[in-house]
């Protein structure tokens, strides 16, 4: 059983490196980033060499605790352009 477990994870571990690609907001319209963020509600898009970054179209796809940052990213036809949001942490208060 052992041998074929291994030969399987073998075998898909490559493809599996694959799948993790993420369209790159400096090789597209700016449009195109807006709307995949707009489509899916949150969206990991590289914004330049290895740097990525998660954007979401409002606080709901954000955790409890976060608040919402307007996201500004290079792209093929505009140095800014505006993709959506970011979630950073919150600043909460005691009463």
């Amino acid at each position: 059983m052992k041998p074929i477990a291994i030969a399987l994870l073998l075998a898909l571990g490559p493809h599996a490196a694959l799948a993790q690609s993420r369209p790159s907001t400096v090789t597209r319209p700016c449009a195109a980033s807006r709307q995949e963020v707009l489509a899916h509600g949150a969206a990991v898009l590289g914004t330049g060499g290895q740097t990525y970054d998660r954007f979401v179209r409002d606080r709901s796809f954000c955790q409890f605790d976060e608040v919402i940052e307007p996201a500004w990213v290079p792209s093929r036809d505009m140095p800014a352009c505006f993709v959506g949001y970011r979630c950073k942490a919150g600043t909460f208060w005691d009463d």
